[in-house]
């Protein structure tokens, strides 16, 4: 987690090149998506931006942006440990009604990378939570910086938005780097048995907007 306090300058980033990507999830709901590469991101990762819905004259001209950590476990072989892949599924559905943007960060089990994050997964089988399994690895609870996704937004002028996130430190970070938060709009709550604790800890831990029975 990066220190937010202050402004803070960010490289300029620009477009690099813009692709038509049908989409189509497993429950068979399918969209269309712009899909935007860059030039400069301060990190030099792949990162994408998908432009969904009328993007381009979202409501206000503030559009919705949902900032996602990949996750290839959850998003690509469905796994139930996280709640990552109905987080997606969620997102771009309700970014196409209104129109906005998916970001989609390269920054893996909270910036650790994958073999980090099976790691970890390991350490919770033993019994640690997520963010202390991260630690007894020797890296920080959470890693991730937002710096290439204010890049992104405000590559596509999207100085403004309303921010499809539980998760504080997004929108803390995302302001510091320059992009105003106008609305903070937390996703549904996607609980099974498997990540039942999981979601508890992002709850009591680090103020995720998550409204879990019994907490």
């Amino acid at each position: 987690m990066s220190d937010t306090l202050g402004w803070k300058d960010v490289p300029q980033a620009t477009v690099r090149t813009r692709v038509t990507v049908p989409l189509r999830f497993a429950d068979g709901y399918s969209t269309t998506a712009h899909v935007l590469t860059f030039d400069g991101l301060a990190d030099g990762r792949e990162h994408l931006a998908l432009g969904l819905g009328d993007y381009e004259h979202a409501i206000g001209d503030v559009p919705l942006v949902r900032p996602h950590s990949e996750c290839l476990t959850g998003d690509v072989f469905g796994s139930q440990r996280c709640d990552c892949g109905p987080q997606l599924r969620e997102a771009v559905e309700r970014i196409t009604q209104t129109g906005g943007y998916l970001l989609y960060l390269r920054q893996e089990g909270r910036g650790i990378g994958l073999y980090a994050k099976l790691d970890a997964y390991a350490l919770q089988e033993a019994g640690l939570d997520t963010y202390e399994a991260n630690v007894a690895l020797g890296r920080g609870e959470d890693e991730r910086d937002y710096t290439a996704a204010a890049q992104m937004l405000l590559a596509l002028g999207a100085d403004k938005i309303r921010l499809l996130s539980n998760n504080p430190d997004k929108a803390a970070q995302l302001q510091a780097y320059g992009v105003e938060i106008k609305e903070r709009i937390p996703t549904g709550v996607h609980l099974s048995p498997a990540n039942l604790r999981y979601l508890s800890t992002k709850a009591t831990h680090t103020a995720h907007t998550l409204d879990i029975p019994g907490l």
